[in-house]
This record gives C-alpha cells, structure tokens and sequence, in this order.
C-alpha cells in the first residue's frame, strides 16, 4: 500500500468537476468495460440520482444489458452545504478500502469497475434487489444470512490487517496509506465523541419530550470521563484497517446475501469501533421497533430476532476471529516461538481470551457512543425518525439513551453480549418520565 499513499491535499483538484446526467452518460460511454456491461446506445440509458446520504452524489445507471452503481464526492458535506467543506480525496481511501475488503471478503462489497482519482468518482457493480438494511429493519424484515455474513467480513478484514496476521513492516505501509484520510476522522471524532455532549449548533432532538435528557448528558461529567476514553482509544490505536462507518445504511441485503458499501471513513483505528457500530444500529432497531407497531406485540417476532442476532454477531465474530488467530495468527504479535509446547499453547490460548475480552468492552462503549450521537447529535436514523408520533418516537429515544448510558459508564455490568440484550430487553418495557 505504501505506493498508494497520499497526501490529505486534494489531486489535480483543476481536473474536477461534478458530473450531471449529460456528463456523466458521456464519460460512461468512454469506458469501454462499463459499456459493455450497460449495453445499448448510451443515449438510450436510464440515470437516476439516489443519494440520500449526508455526503455524495449516488446514480443508479441503466442499459439495455445490465446496470452500475456510480459514486461521485462533492467537495463539501451535501447534508449541510457548500460552508461545510470536505476533501475528494476521501474517494481515493474508499476504493483502496473496497478493494482491500473485496480479497479479504470475497463476496461481501460490491467490485470496483472503474475509479477515476481526479473526479473522486468510482463505478461499482449494481447491487439487486439488494435493499439497505436500515429500510428493511424499520419495516420489520428479517435477515438469515446476516449475522454470518457480516462476522465473516469483520473478522476477516480486522485480523487481516491487525498485528496478529501481517509483519509490523506491512502493517505500518498500510497505516501510512491511510494516514491522510484525517479529515472524515475528524468528523467522526466531533460528531460522535464531543458534540452530543455540549453545546453545538447541528446537534438536534425530539423536543420537547428529550430536552430534559440532552441537559443531562451535557452535564454528566461520568459520562464525559467515558466516552474520552473511547474518543482516545479511536485516535490513538490503529489496530486494524476499519470501516469506519458500518451502520445498517451502509450495508445492502437480500433474504440470501448481504453487501457492505461505503468505506470512505476507512482508516487504521479500534476494531471495537466498526463491531459496537453493527450492534449499535441493531440495539437501535429493536428498542424503535415498539415504535412502528400498528397493534400492540405485532413486532415480537422481529425483536426477539433482532435480539438474537445481536448475540450471534458477537459470538461468531468472537469464533472465527479466535479461529484465525489460532490458524493463520503470523504476524509479528505474540509470536509463537515464546509460547512453545503445551504450557506455552496454553498460556497464548488465555492471552486470546483476555485479548477478546477487552475488545467487547470496547465494543460495548463504542455502540453507546454511536446510539447517543444518532438520536442527540447530527445526522439521525430513519429507525426512530420514521416513527411519526413524535412522542412515541421519543419513548423508543430515551429507552436507547438510557442502555447507552449504562453500556458507556457503568461497562463492568456488561461483561457478556447476554448482559446486554438482557438491558436491551429491560430498556424495551421501561416508561420516562414524561410517558406516564
């Protein structure tokens, strides 16, 4: 990766320019794998614009013979405007990620077709009937394959790129690679680690029924102890190459297949990060769930699955990762020749559990975090905001801000994923204030 690496300064920014429909079946056109794929005359294409993302331009392409999906950065954050400037170069760190998943999790993200560095722009396989999971949640689908799909890629894309698999030497090439993609992490530090927790002007909530608990929380000095913690450990220990933004509306399923997209916020940092991130957004669902129901225990089905899913996310992840250390565990981390013969087998085999043991509790905190930021920070989920009583919507808010708040501060009370859906169950029946 090291030959890759670049600079946070944007690239040949003079050959930029933002791609309309006219433009964009034009350049299409000159790229001859992707019309071959598209097939037809270009004139007779179909080109929807489908972003509703906070960031980029997202067309959905057409042809006579199949379809593409194509992704273009916007030199600013799209959810705010043009005052909140943002590199492109953070569509060259998405594709160095897609590409690096895509041998790691074959299957799992959707092929690169083409990437262009100069426009920011990459063009990806179409995935149908793929839906994103969040619009499917909140509809009360279940999803077979996914607690296996998902541990599949998490465990293989952070052992992968961890100490225990690969040499410091290669590991420090890939930290470099990614090193300049410093400004998505600084969105990611403000938005989840610092701005639910003061005074800021994009923070929003459901008033007045939360206003009472966003006080709170900016006053909660255990709660601020707690999450600089986290926001330390994301700053400060690239232990693998992450995601670094795996919510259900960045991953695209079927009843058979699931897809992850949109690693743009990929860098070395805490695996917690990307594992409390798919437990957050699952935590989220089910505590919504009440929310969406049209009669009373409609959706006990899907909750008890959600529930189940949560405790299977972990518990595979837990298995294969260990499995792969055990297996294919090469790097120059615990190396295997200061742990010779049986006592030395055994001592290792307890390093891995205290090792897996201390990436829960940081699992835990960071799904606490990622709760709190989606329901008092910027930038909401359709889970709760798809409640149309803004009261029972508020309801479902406090109940996941309360299981945040305990996962945050009081980490010890969840020493197993059992201890959390059993929280989550408690939480999901608990009534604030301002329901009774």
């Amino acid at each position: 990766m090291s030959s890759q690496r670049r600079s946070s300064a944007d690239p040949r920014q003079d050959e930029y320019r933002i791609l309309h429909e006219a433009d964009l079946r034009d350049y299409l056109a000159g790229i001859p794998e992707v019309a071959v794929r598209l097939g037809g005359a270009p004139a007779s294409w179909s080109i929807s614009e489908v972003g509703d993302g906070n960031l980029n331009l997202v067309f959905i392409v057409k042809g006579g013979a199949g379809g593409v999906a194509v992704k273009q950065a916007l030199p600013y954050v799209r959810l705010v405007g043009e005052s909140w400037p943002l590199p492109l170069s953070r569509s060259h760190y998405e594709y160095l990620a897609l590409t690096h998943q895509a041998r790691l999790a074959p299957g799992l993200v959707p092929a690169v077709l083409h990437h262009n560095e100069a426009l920011a722009l990459v063009v990806m396989e179409l995935l149908e009937p793929h839906i994103i999971m969040r619009k499917g949640l909140v509809a009360g689908t279940l999803y077979p394959r996914f607690a296996g799909d998902i541990t599949t890629f998490l465990a293989r894309t952070l052992f992968f790129s961890s100490d225990l698999a690969v040499t410091a030497a290669h590991k420090k090439e890939g930290i470099a690679a990614f090193a300049g993609n410093h400004a998505l992490c600084k969105i990611t530090e403000d938005l989840i680690f610092t701005d639910p927790y003061r005074v800021a002007e994009q923070n929003h909530w459901t008033e007045p029924w939360l206003d009472a608990t966003a006080a709170a929380f900016r006053e909660d000095l255990d709660l601020h102890a707690a999450i600089s913690r986290l926001k330390l450990k994301f700053m400060a220990s690239p232990e693998a190459l992450i995601h670094g933004d795996l919510h259900t509306g960045s991953i695209m399923v079927t009843d058979s297949a699931t897809m992850v997209i949109d690693p743009e916020f990929a860098f070395y940092g805490p695996m917690g990060f990307d594992l409390g991130a798919v437990i957050a957004n699952l935590l989220m669902a089910y505590l919504a769930s009440a929310g969406h129901e049209r009669s009373p225990g409609e959706r006990r089905l899907f909750e008890a699955w959600v529930l189940e899913t949560i405790e299977d996310v972990w518990t595979e992840f837990a298995s294969e990762f260990l499995e792969l250390w055990r297996t294919e565990g090469h790097g120059d981390a615990y190396p295997r020749t200061l742990f010779p013969g049986e006592a030395g087998a055994a001592h290792l085999e307890a390093e891995r559990q205290a090792y897996m043991a201390r990436l829960f509790r940081d699992t835990v905190g960071f799904s606490a975090a990622k709760i709190i930021r989606r329901i008092l920070g910027l930038a909401h989920n359709i889970d709760f905001e798809l409640i149309e009583d803004p009261k029972r919507r508020a309801i479902s808010e406090a109940r996941s801000l309360r299981l945040a708040r305990a996962m945050m501060v009081d980490a010890a009370s969840f020493p197993t994923i059992g201890a959390v859906t059993k929280a989550a169950r408690e939480a999901r029946d608990w009534q604030p204030d301002f329901a009774k």
